[in-house]
């Protein structure tokens, strides 16, 4: 099984944990595929991105080659929506020697399509933060 087919989950709670792994492994193919085509990334509070803006920002945090850990704080389901709220953290030293420490408390959006497969259809990292 590819890394891109293991990345679709079928449990919203999932997820972000699939999130995880694509992002650990550094595949910006499997990333993508967790999101759906028009999908909405919050690149700081007050300034979102769609579309092959969104596959860049994915990109530059990828290219840090930095893991992310991931918790799960919540996930509340209605249907085929459903709110996910988690902590993240990206920890260690950019390929520059550039220290990096990036944290904070995700709220999503996350829907299932019609094939049964969870996607973010808004991707907030910044959560509640103020612009």
């Amino acid at each position: 099984m590819t890394t891109a087919a293991r990345a679709l989950p079928t449990e919203a709670a999932d997820l972000p944990y699939a999130f995880a792994e694509a992002f650990n492994a550094g595949d910006l193919a499997a990333v993508d595929q967790l999101f759906e085509p028009e999908a909405v990334f919050v690149t700081r509070p007050g300034h979102s991105v769609t579309g092959d803006e969104r596959r860049a920002a994915n990109a530059e945090f990828l290219a840090l080659g930095i893991p992310i850990r991931l918790t799960l704080r919540h996930a509340y389901v209605q249907g085929d929506l459903a709110l996910l709220i988690g902590d993240y953290l990206i920890e260690g030293t950019a390929p520059d020697g550039t220290p990096v420490c990036d944290r904070g408390t995700a709220t999503d959006v996350a829907r299932r399509g019609p094939d049964g497969r969870w996607r973010y259809a808004i991707d907030n990292p910044s959560g509640t933060d103020r612009p």
